[in-house]
């Protein structure tokens, strides 16, 4: 039997432009991987966009693991990564890895949208 669990997430892009403004490389230090930044930072203005989606994806994420952002699941365990053809998908390390294997997860699609004001993020995990 498949099981299927699913997280969804909307973030206000303006939420993630005022955490940029107020604690900067701090905050994205703590919440996005490398890769991550270098992808939110390489749109210019639109960067605060791709963190939201970025935000959002992981909230999805926690959300289907049940674990919130804590039980020592740490927000760069998530790393949203895009493919060559641009499709978004996701490496899980470390607890939300561990976490994931417990629920049986051994697969994630990712579906990620943002606008100049929204980012959503739905995330469905799938397992034997």
């Amino acid at each position: 039997m498949t099981i299927m669990l699913h997280g969804v997430d909307l973030v206000e892009v303006s939420r993630i432009e005022q955490m940029l403004e107020s604690h900067g490389d701090r905050f994205t230090a703590r919440v996005f991987t490398d890769g991550e930044q270098s992808y939110a930072e390489s749109a210019g203005s639109g960067r605060a966009e791709r963190y939201a989606a970025r935000f959002a994806c992981k909230e999805a994420v926690f959300k289907v693991l049940g674990t919130g952002w804590g039980q020592g699941v740490a927000w760069t365990d998530v790393d949203v990564v895009r493919t060559a053809s641009g499709r978004p998908e996701l490496c899980v390390g470390g607890v939300a890895a561990e976490r994931a294997r417990e629920l049986g997860v051994d697969e994630w699609i990712v579906s990620i949208t943002h606008t100049a004001g929204l980012a959503l993020a739905s995330v469905i995990a799938r397992g034997p």
